[in-house]
């Protein structure tokens, strides 16, 4: 009973709290002077200029550890605030970048290392770069072609056995479970 009740309360709040037309309290001189200062903010945005937006290691050994900085410029008309850098995946790290506004025409950079442990063959990440400019997110990108080490790629070549090897138990078992009794 107790449920009920409350559900119904909580039901009557609802109804009766949107009644009102949110729209109808926004005056339009307030809507105008937002619109104003938005389009002002667009045209004053910072805007990262990168020295450089794919770095490529080219051909490197399966766990290898690997670091590069991309550069980059504020060249539009604000501070340029820097709120998160993050990697596409956990191998991919990105670190120093500068936590205080880079004011306009000033230079910045930051460091990306790439574990390629596990990483075998073509590679590439995506780094992401939150900030103040009009798009709000920035990107840039690593590569390198990772050549196996021997003795991982034996490993990854007996798990991939005995994975198939308990699939192929797997069907069946499956197989055997499906097939109806004979009785005689």
């Amino acid at each position: 009973m107790k449920k009920i009740t409350l559900l119904l309360a909580i039901l009557a709040i609802t109804f009766v709290s949107c009644k009102e037309d949110a729209s109808a309290k926004i005056k339009k001189a307030n809507l105008e002077k937002a619109t104003t200062r938005d389009v002002a903010n667009k045209v004053d945005a910072p805007v990262m200029e990168f020295d450089k937006t794919v770095h490529d290691w080219g051909v490197i050994k399966e766990g290898d550890i690997v670091e590069t900085k991309f550069k980059f410029k504020n060249t539009g008309k604000s501070e340029l605030l820097i709120t998160r850098i993050k990697g596409s995946c956990g191998c991919t790290v990105p670190s120093d970048w500068p936590r205080q506004p880079i004011m306009p025409g000033e230079t910045g950079e930051f460091t990306v290392k790439f574990n390629s442990k596990g990483k075998p063959n073509g590679q590439q990440k995506t780094v992401t770069i939150t900030c103040n400019t009009n798009k709000g997110r920035e990107t840039v990108k690593i590569k390198a072609q990772v050549t196996p080490d021997p003795a991982q790629e034996k490993v990854r070549a007996e798990n991939a056995a005995k994975r198939k090897a308990a699939a192929e138990e797997r069907a069946k078992m499956q197989a055997a479970a499906a097939k109806p009794a004979v009785t005689k």
